[in-house]
């Protein structure tokens, strides 16, 4: 794209005997950019709209993995805390037998 301007000016510029078709100031080379410009720009913003709804249906998926990952989170972490509240029942059960023998040892020994 850059060689075809470069060959536009050089076109224009050093071959001033035998006449420009586009002086100096490159009103028809502007033109021409002008009109590409207006061309390209819808383009682009249809383009970068495309863009936004593959980035919002992106960040929707995301955002319903990372629910459903929290939610599965929430549950491990209820069963160990149902696991952790039966093994301190257990101690606890295990604790009183515990007691319980100790007393009558130490009434026996008596």
């Amino acid at each position: 794209f850059g060689v075809v301007f470069a060959i536009w000016i050089i076109i224009n510029t050093v071959f001033i005997l035998a006449g420009p078709f586009d002086p100096y100031p490159f009103i028809l080379l502007n033109l021409v950019l002008s009109l590409l410009a207006a061309i390209q720009a819808p383009v682009i913003m249809m383009s970068q709209n495309r863009q936004e709804d593959r980035d919002r249906i992106r960040a929707e998926n995301d955002y319903q993995v990372n629910l459903k990952a929290e939610m599965e989170v929430r549950l491990i972490s209820e069963k160990i805390d149902q696991l952790l509240h039966q093994e301190m029942r257990r101690f606890m059960e295990v604790q009183e037998i515990q007691m319980e023998m100790l007393n009558e040892l130490h009434d026996k020994v008596r």
